[in-house]
Order: C-alpha cells, then sequence, then structure tokens
C-alpha cells in the first residue's frame, strides 16, 4: 500500500508488530514479553495519500469518520461463517478496542486480512465464551465485526479466480501452509500461479 502511494518511501518490518505469538524456545523480545513494544515505529496511518509516519491508531482514532477504514489482523477464524476474533493481552483491549469504538460509533469501515492457518472450528461465540471466563489465565479473546479478507478473497479479487482451501499443513516451514484449488478461465488460473508463486518464497518475518 505504502509503495502505491510512493515508491521510494522506505518501510521496515523489522519490529513492526502489536502482541506477538512466539514458539517455544524461539525468538524472544527485549523484554521477553508476548506484547513487548520496544522498538515499535508506528501503526502505518495514511491521510490523504500521505503515510503519517510514526503514529499510531491511538493518535487518530477520533478524527476518524465515515469513509476511513482501518485494517486489522485477527488469531481466530471462522471460514464458514466469515467471523474473527482477536486476542487480547491489553486489560483495555489494545487496538481492537480502540478501532470497534469508531467502527460502531462513526461507522468507519473494518477489513480484517487473516491468514487460513487461524481457522477455528466449533465457532467464534463458544471461542471467546471460553476465553474469557472469570478466574482463566492467559489472554482473552475479542469478537471483531469486520469484513473478513483471506487469501482466498485475495486471488479473486487480483485474479478473478475461485480457490478452495482442500488440505493443510506440512513440514520443515510448511506447518502453517495450505493447499488451495484454484479454478477459472485459463488466464485467470495463471495470474493466480503467478501471483501465489511470487510471494511463496517471502522471508519469514524475523524480530
Amino acid at each position: 500500500m505504502l509503495a502505491k502511494i510512493d515508491k521510494k518511501v522506505s518501510f521496515s518490518r523489522s519490529r513492526f508488530f502489536r502482541g506477538i505469538v512466539l514458539p517455544p524456545g524461539g525468538p524472544k523480545t527485549k523484554s521477553g514479553r508476548l506484547a513487548d513494544q520496544s522498538g515499535f515505529s508506528g501503526d502505518v496511518v495514511i491521510q490523504n495519500g500521505v503515510w503519517q509516519k510514526g503514529k499510531t491508531i491511538f493518535d487518530v482514532v477520533d478524527d476518524l469518520k465515515e469513509g476511513d477504514v482501518i485494517l486489522k489482523g485477527a488469531n481466530a477464524l471462522d471460514l464458514e461463517n466469515k467471523r474473527a476474533a482477536i486476542l487480547i493481552a491489553d486489560t483495555k483491549s489494545g487496538t481492537i478496542g480502540a478501532a470497534l469504538r469508531v467502527v460502531v460509533g462513526k461507522r468507519v469501515r473494518l477489513i480484517i486480512p487473516v491468514g487460513l492457518e487461524k481457522r477455528v472450528s466449533g465457532g467464534i461465540d463458544e471461542a471467546v465464551a471460553l476465553m474469557n471466563e472469570p478466574g482463566g489465565e492467559g489472554p482473552r479473546l475479542m469478537p471483531a465485526p469486520g469484513e473478513i479478507f483471506t487469501e482466498i478473497d485475495a486471488l479473486e479479487l487480483l485474479t478473478g479466480a475461485k480457490a478452495k482451501l482442500v488440505s493443510a499443513g506440512g513440514v520443515c516451514g510448511a506447518e502453517g501452509s495450505m493447499w488451495l484449488a484454484v479454478t477459472g478461465k485459463s488466464s485467470q488460473e495463471k495470474a493466480a500461479e503467478k501471483l501465489i508463486k511470487s510471494i511463496a518464497r517471502e522471508p519469514a518475518f524475523s524480530l
């Protein structure tokens, strides 16, 4: 998105996260905490086509209005019912808590780009009730009433091809992978194949 604004813009993924889930024995944040924000450079806030570098959603949320858009990732996906939920470690509900104030209060549009590896079974409400039960430990879970956007939606939007999740998993770094059956016109299928290959070897995220 930033490249669409200015091809010369310099953006680094390093430390670009809010709360983060790390594997047992994996890399540690500076403080060793799940939601360590040291070194965070700010959210990507775009106003009138200009990146407001260094600003966060908390700086601008009260100025958002109908017609503005918030993109927020998720941790749980009910693919069948197109619903999502977000892990919460902050006692004030984090960035999604701030976002929902204006999503509901001012009709700001919320789009939730979420990977198919986040899918859960049994429904979002059941998971939310379980995670938020008094006396529990660990993060809480908040349902988010936004527009779900997965790899399936991206392929259809960008190439016109239809995609269906048919299997998932693997080893040696492919543990979160999935197989998509892609159908469409020959040109659409080729465009989808080209798109998938262009991102398949994207470097793993690192702290």
